[in-house]
């Protein structure tokens, strides 16, 4: 894929161009980007192009950003580009935006996993987000702290993904922890024993005799997980701690609620 610009700069000019177009050496795919030798070009070329045709800043953005990076199958959709100014091209599906997160994979200007999956949210349905999601969290290009956003467009559904899932124990702590960090809170014990007991909450604080537990949906949803949370939670405030709980949803939802109680005690 090359621009006009850069055969510009390999001293051609705008008539050897449009001379190479016409003896099938260049072939036009978009304003002012051609590609060399044929026209039969790959997904990823066609991406390239597209990036190349809105400007040095654009970058490969939501579906096409997805299937670039795997977290989506290619469904016959046009590239999608963002930029911080927008050059409408057919054959595109230009996205404006001030700032986003841009790296280059396999050789292409494209948003960072955690920006493609914050984009996609504002444009695709449910199921194909949670898809998403799923694979990012499985290819360890995203974390959990990555996604727990609150204003941009697509945050309600993003939200609503991260809080549907059932994380496990690690997952949950993984999250509490990194929220934890964010906010510049001073980092807890993680899973100590209590002396004197078989009690071993997530969180403490021994300092400020302060436990938070991170519960999971998996591992205290049922009745009787809830009643040993409440008689652990006895024991432990009878031990004079104080104990904040937090769950998934909260962590996902309105992580600033969880954040504000840990704060204040």
């Amino acid at each position: 894929m090359i621009s006009t610009a850069e055969l510009h700069d390999c001293g051609l000019s705008d008539d050897a161009i449009a001379g190479r177009v016409r003896s099938r050496v260049l072939f036009p795919l978009y304003r002012g980007v051609y590609a060399t030798g044929h026209a039969n070009v790959p997904f990823t070329a066609w991406c390239l192009a597209a990036v190349k045709a809105c400007s040095a800043s654009a970058a490969l953005s939501h579906y096409a950003a997805a299937v670039l990076w795997g977290l989506l199958e290619p469904k016959g959709r046009y590239p999608d580009v963002v930029a911080p100014t927008v050059k409408r091209h057919d054959g595109i599906n230009t996205f404006r935006a001030a700032s986003f997160e841009r790296t280059v994979h396999k050789g292409i200007p494209v948003t960072t996993p955690a920006q493609t999956v914050i984009h996609l949210s504002s444009v695709a349905p449910f199921a194909t987000l949670r898809r998403a999601v799923n694979e990012g969290l499985n290819l360890k290009l995203v974390t959990l702290g990555d996604l727990v956003t609150q204003s941009h467009r697509g945050a309600k559904t993003l939200r609503a993904v991260l809080a549907t899932a059932a994380p496990t124990r690690s997952e949950n702590e993984n999250l509490a922890l990194q929220l934890l960090h964010d906010a510049e809170i001073a980092k807890p014990l993680v899973n100590p024993a209590i002396e004197g007991t078989n009690l071993i909450p997530d969180f403490l604080w021994p300092e400020k005799q302060l436990i938070l537990e991170a519960d999971s949906e998996r591992h205290h949803g049922g009745m009787l997980a809830r009643a040993d949370d409440r008689a652990k939670q006895a024991v432990l405030e009878g031990l004079g701690y104080t104990v904040i709980r937090t769950s998934w949803a909260e962590m996902t939802s309105r992580p600033d609620r969880m954040l504000s109680r840990v704060r204040a005690a």
